[in-house]
């Protein structure tokens, strides 16, 4: 065993999130009589990812990106609904929306019983998260989750890290790897912190520039040859 604690990303990483947030999508259109369509909801992505990067750069607030993503696409769109209806409708959804990658059950399962102890590093909403992880087939398999709204920082901030490693006293630079699909708050959160981390890129993405990325990896089932 390489590495005793394995810190997991959760969307994109473990859950498949762009076929949970449709769905969501699609049911918060159901709810508040909005027909659906694919070109809405790719509206709806692009405003939602722009405003989740600014919330990664430090430049706004979770519940700021919450309720602005409704309020802009609604008015992209001209439609008259309430904002905070639709992202209630839509987060209580998404809190049902459990949907795993390929392979990461089996993954994770064999991880488990090779005696890793494995833990969620998420900056998801909490309520949501926490239900997401109470519903899926990892809830027996991870030993908790770190959520950055209840850590007080998100990732890639050192602050965040700090927080996960004062709950886990025995995690250390050299028994401790971080994995996760995003360069942004992963790969540069373990980075930042000092960890060693792998990058789950199944897209083929260009490596990066001016990032340590100890491992790359684009089936999961690889992770089982590094930990």
């Amino acid at each position: 065993m390489n590495y005793l604690y394995l810190l997991f990303d959760a969307d994109d990483t473990l859950f498949d999130f762009p076929k949970a947030s449709s769905r969501a999508f699609q049911k918060m259109c159901r709810t508040q009589g909005i027909p659906f369509t694919e070109e809405l909801h790719q509206r709806y992505h692009a405003i939602n990812l722009e405003l989740w990067a600014a919330f990664d750069r430090g430049e706004v607030g979770k519940d700021y990106v919450s309720l602005e993503r409704y309020v802009r696409f609604l008015k992209e769109v001209q439609l008259e609904r309430d904002p905070a209806a639709c992202n209630r409708d839509y987060r209580d959804a998404l809190g049902e929306g459990v949907f795993p990658l390929p392979h990461a059950e089996e993954v994770c399962r064999e991880l488990r019983a090779r005696g890793h102890r494995m833990y969620i590093i998420t900056n998801a909403v909490a309520s949501i998260q926490r239900s997401r992880l109470r519903g899926s087939v990892f809830a027996g398999l991870f030993e908790g989750a770190f959520v950055s709204e209840e850590a007080g920082a998100a990732k890639p901030s050192p602050a965040y890290f700090d927080y996960v490693a004062r709950q886990l006293p025995g995690l250390t630079p050299s028994n401790a790897l971080v994995i996760g699909d995003s360069l942004t708050t992963d790969i540069q959160g373990a980075n930042n912190a000092g960890l060693p981390c792998c990058w789950f890129n199944p897209a083929g993405k260009p490596r990066p520039a001016g990032l340590r990325i100890d491992y790359e990896i684009d089936d999961l089932r690889t992770l089982l040859d590094i930990a």
